[in-house]
């Protein structure tokens, strides 16, 4: 799973919500044992063309495998929500992962 968080300079959410992004991320992959969930910044003024091309409108926005997803910044349960949610579907057993029985 691949996710991009758009950014910009001065954005004060903006730092705050890749902080979250990298903390879920991390806790899931953990869980997973294994790095499902890749996860990059990017800044809308270096980048304005995809940002474009993917509707991105205000900062932060998230996009998951090249889909805008959160056009604002999410709650954090939000945000793990349809992360699990999409894991899932793809085939991967949260409930299980990180098990040591």
């Amino acid at each position: 799973m691949n996710i991009e968080i758009f950014s910009s300079p001065g954005c004060g959410k903006c730092g705050h919500a890749k902080e979250a992004l990298r903390k879920l991320a991390d806790d899931l992959n953990n869980k997973l044992g294994d790095d499902k969930i890749h996860w990059r910044e990017v800044d809308i003024l270096e980048e304005i063309d995809h940002a474009v091309e993917l509707g991105v409108m205000s900062t932060p926005s998230i996009a998951i495998d090249g889909e805008l997803i959160f056009t604002s910044l999410p709650s954090a349960q939000k945000l793990r929500t349809e992360l699990e949610s999409r894991l899932e579907r793809d085939g991967n057993n949260l409930s299980d992962a990180g098990s040591t029985t």
